[in-house]
């Protein structure tokens, strides 16, 4: 009789389900390299470094876990360096959890240049146009050389819209691909994740999650593993937020609740209360700091445009409820001039308010979940982001 070995993280739920039709709960992710309080927004680190802003800055606005890429870090500085100098996380200084995504997404992103075969996908490197091969097992291999707490398997994830034919296509791909990932995994390497793929069908998704949520596979010893944390993939990738977010009332109350949920690549402010709502976990999203690059920064009243001409004279801080080093310490009108000028300050200053803001965003809705408010929070978040918007329209 095979043994079934212990996860590589615990979850624990420490909030009931909330009133009403919403499945919200807060909970607690136990890892190698720490805990996670949920729900958590996880900051992107595409390269090995959260663009604009040092790992001392994502400690201080209490970021708990942040992203690596695994395509990225494959094609520069490549597996042999990382396993050098002891993976990403001792190499960059940051003492906390690493998520690492499989390099699905971003092969998928290439799919002018990309050839999907049973035994993995072809593409070219964006750098140099290299020609390069990942199977499920390479992606391990790296996310292993990059010593990840928690790694996803290899996935395809289709444009939306699509075909059922080819939604099931991708499924049944993804499915080969997740068992070849769990069967490839060192036994003392991190957490791994299945990825569930089905665009906005809900049947082929709940098929789909249920496969991967019993799907378990033995090592060479006869001990079973299972996955640690189910993922939901495929979505942002086309379909209009208000179509994803009824999908997702749907489908998550149904992932298995003894194991984190994960919404991949999404999203807004609004996004990420709607996936709270459904109970989703752990978010990820590379917008807020792409967009305060750009000069659009989120707040508790809606986005602003710093480099509007209205904000040429003002004073008053970017958001007068928040507390993050750039709102205590700088005026939207500085702001602007930064971002007029193009200087690398503005990045930094924009980046660590749009961080803390989603950061704060998630720790506020598990402070509601467990005063048992969520369901008014909810809607009074999105008021207000509403009504900030159409004043800005005026």
């Amino acid at each position: 009789m095979s043994l079934t070995a212990p996860r590589r993280l615990s979850f624990k739920q420490e909030t009931p389900f909330q009133e009403g039709n919403l499945s919200a709960r807060a909970g607690l992710i136990k890892t190698a390299h720490g805990e996670i309080q949920t729900p958590i927004f996880m900051p992107v680190g595409t390269v090995g470094t959260v663009k604009a802003i040092l790992p001392r800055d994502l400690h201080d606005m209490g970021s708990q876990i942040i992203l690596g890429n695994t395509y990225h870090l494959w094609i520069r500085p490549g597996e042999e360096t990382l396993k050098a100098v002891g993976g990403l996380r001792k190499w960059m200084g940051w003492a906390g959890p690493l998520l690492t995504d499989s390099g699905g997404f971003q092969v998928f992103s290439l799919s002018k240049i990309r050839k999907i075969r049973e035994d993995g996908v072809e593409f070219r490197s964006h750098l140099d146009g290299a020609k390069l091969f990942m199977s499920p097992e390479k992606s391990i291999e790296i996310q292993e050389a990059i010593a990840s707490t928690i790694m996803m398997v290899l996935d395809v994830c289709p444009a939306l819209p699509a075909e059922r034919s080819q939604l099931q296509e991708a499924i049944d791909i993804s499915t080969r691909w997740a068992e070849r990932c769990l069967r490839h995994r060192d036994p003392s390497a991190g957490a791994l994740f299945g990825i569930v793929q089905g665009g906005l069908d809900r049947e082929l998704r709940l098929a789909h999650m249920k496969t991967l949520a019993t799907m378990s596979t033995a090592d060479r010893n006869g001990t079973l593993h299972d996955f640690d944390g189910i993922a939901l993939g495929g979505f942002s990738v086309g379909e209009k937020p208000e179509d994803m977010y009824p999908v997702l009332r749907d489908i998550v109350p149904e992932m298995p609740a003894d194991r984190p949920r994960y919404l991949m690549g999404v999203g807004t402010p609004t996004d990420l209360l709607e996936g709270v709502a459904a109970g989703i976990d752990m978010f990820d999203c590379v917008l807020p700091s792409r967009n305060a690059r750009n000069g659009t920064l989120y707040t508790s009243n809606g986005a602003v445009r710093i480099r509007q001409q209205r904000h040429q004279k003002d004073t008053s801080p970017l958001d007068p409820l928040c507390d993050c080093y750039t709102c205590r310490n700088f005026s939207k009108s500085y702001l602007r001039h930064l971002h007029q000028c193009n200087e690398i300050t503005a990045s930094i200053l924009s980046t660590i308010h749009n961080l803390s803001f989603f950061l704060k965003l998630m720790r506020d809705a598990r402070a509601a979940l467990f005063e048992g408010r969520f369901a008014e929070f909810r809607i009074a978040r999105l008021e207000d982001w509403r009504r900030g918007e159409e004043m800005l329209k005026l």
